[in-house]
């Protein structure tokens, strides 16, 4: 029993595999590959705890393919190296990779000849987005596999197969009554999940039935107080983001160290920073979206413990900023509306007409070309008909805004009402 619950229940098959069915599923893409054993490279990306290592395990072992696991987290160029020397001698090889994203450019770059010649066949796993995190050349080489969170009946399922399967946990005959408390910690992480079943069915005492109340109990007392995969992690970046939002710079500060000393991802940090620059600041201050940009390239090349400095700064400016939030609700707002009315034709004068039947169609008649009018500028209308005169953005009462509302209403006062 020396192997954690996550562990002992790992899925060994396709059909024992929980969540995912758009990948796993009969006749689907994954599946068909599997089944067909013709396996490309892949990057797999998703949420912790939703099945990407288990399913590069399930290829290896469907395929009878040698697997050779790296983690990104110790391994490097050397290590690296030596499989794909190992697999120079066999007949496919598969490298699966945990956290890809960790590899620098040299790392990445290893692998590239490797994967071209087909020598091994690579699967990574991420949690982030490889179009930021995976190289270009790499990537290309690569099919991208979306994995999505697991559902609340997912987890259940899991929760009873653990307490009736388990040969450790089925021992113990434990009632599973409540289980909403281990559905929110674990957050969608079957991992998570499991190994906090473990933790509470051993720290019950004499009690035999699961209750939401016991669950917290236990994990209070059991669970780390920051957990970079876990409920904690949002949590924190939440209180971040919202005393960024309301002006409090020394609270930003507080919750940016919360993060730095739990170990928080730099680029998370910084990513988020740029969102909220755009989301909360938008227009009333430009250069809040440049700084925090700038932010993520720095911390990108410099790294922990100097990172700190300069996540500091930003975080700083961004509180002490003036505030807006008119662009984000701009864009909202046309989304809704483009939900619920659909596609809605294009006026004819705003078409591009690069040929003569169009032309005859009359796209692009009675276009006004703006530059060769006074102050290059004229009224007309944008929007399709049936929406003509919507007003998405209303600038906010800030000096940068109020300059912007003045620019709009000498020209559409009468259509927009700015």
């Amino acid at each position: 029993m020396n192997l954690p619950l996550a562990e002992r229940l790992r899925p060994q098959t396709l059909e024992e595999l929980v969540g995912q069915s758009h990948l796993t599923g009969k006749g689907s893409i994954l599946r068909t590959a599997i089944e067909n054993k013709k396996i490309p490279s892949i990057i797999f990306w998703g949420p912790p705890g939703v099945g990407k290592t288990t399913i590069a395990g399930i290829i290896a072992n469907t395929l009878q393919k040698p697997f050779y696991p790296l983690s990104a987290i110790s391994a490097g160029v050397k290590e690296i190296r030596e499989v794909i020397e190992e697999a120079k001698n066999k007949d496919g090889v598969i490298l699966f990779i945990d956290e890809i994203h960790r590899f620098n450019k040299s790392q990445q770059d290893a692998l590239l000849g490797a994967v071209e010649k087909g020598i091994i066949t690579l699967i990574g796993a991420t949690t982030e987005n490889p179009s930021f995190e995976v190289n270009s050349a790499l990537l290309s080489r690569c099919q991208v596999y979306v994995l999505k969170s697991l559902q609340q009946d997912d987890l259940i399922a899991l929760l009873n197969t653990a307490l009736l399967k388990d040969t450790y946990l089925s021992k113990k005959k434990i009632e599973l009554k409540e289980t909403e408390s281990l559905i929110r910690i674990a957050d969608g992480d079957a991992r998570k999940l499991l190994n906090l079943l473990e933790i509470v069915c051993d720290n019950m005492g004499d009690t035999k039935i699961i209750t939401d109340e016991a669950v917290m109990k236990i994990a209070q007392n059991k669970i780390a107080l920051y957990d970079k995969k876990g409920e904690q992690h949002y949590d924190i970046i939440s209180a971040f983001i919202k005393s960024m939002r309301g002006s409090d710079p020394n609270a930003a500060v507080y919750w940016l160290a919360r993060m730095i000393e739990g170990g928080e991802d730099v680029k998370f940090i910084a990513r988020r920073m740029i969102i909220f620059a755009s989301e909360d600041i938008g227009n009333a201050n430009p250069n809040a979206l440049l700084l925090a940009n700038n932010t993520f390239q720095a911390v990108n090349i410099i790294g922990y413990p100097e990172s700190r400095i300069i996540l500091s700064q930003c975080a700083i400016y961004l509180a002490s900023s003036i505030k807006s939030n008119a662009s984000y609700m701009a864009i909202e707002e046309a989304l809704q509306v483009v939900k619920t009315k659909g596609n809605l034709p294009i006026p004819l004068h705003l078409r591009n007409a690069p040929t003569k039947m169009m032309k005859l169609m009359d796209y692009g008649k009675d276009y006004k070309y703006a530059h060769q009018f006074d102050n290059n500028f004229v009224i007309q209308e944008f929007l399709p008909e049936s929406i003509a005169g919507t007003r998405f953005y209303s600038p906010q009462k800030n000096a940068r805004e109020e300059e912007m509302r003045s620019f709009l209403k000498s020209r559409w006062k009468d259509i927009y009402g700015y």
